[in-house]
């Protein structure tokens, strides 16, 4: 896809979790959190030295169930796990607001159909 991480607009602030922070909030070993993002019901990248998922694609304990389906969409569309998480977190204007803030707010559909005219 050739996206720039230093992109143009903003992202949305998030706190970046660590795999030992994953697995305490998530209450899973960590042999199950690589299996998550193994099987991208979560994904993640390395910053600032260290492999971190954003906190925003946790809810209630649990991956957002919708980010896996979102996530498939992207990479269909060409995008890297980078790519994707910066393309999650960053407003869109088609949708009004990230595609992660939606996605938190039940509107996948929307997501998912904006994120497959991007290929």
């Amino acid at each position: 896809m050739g996206i720039v991480t230093e992109d143009l607009a903003p992202r949305i602030e998030t706190d970046w979790l660590t795999l030992p922070e994953l697995v305490d909030l998530l209450g899973e070993p960590l042999g199950r959190v690589r299996r998550l993002l193994d099987e991208k019901h979560l994904v993640g990248s390395r910053r600032e030295g260290a492999f971190k998922v954003p906190s925003l694609f946790v809810l209630d304990g649990h991956p957002l169930a919708s980010l896996r389906g979102t996530l498939f969409v992207l990479h269909d569309a060409g995008f890297t796990d980078d790519e994707a998480i910066d393309w999650l977190l960053t407003p869109e204007d088609s949708i009004g607001l990230a595609p992660i803030e939606a996605l938190r707010a039940g509107r996948k559909s929307e997501v998912r159909r904006v994120a497959a005219t991007l290929a």
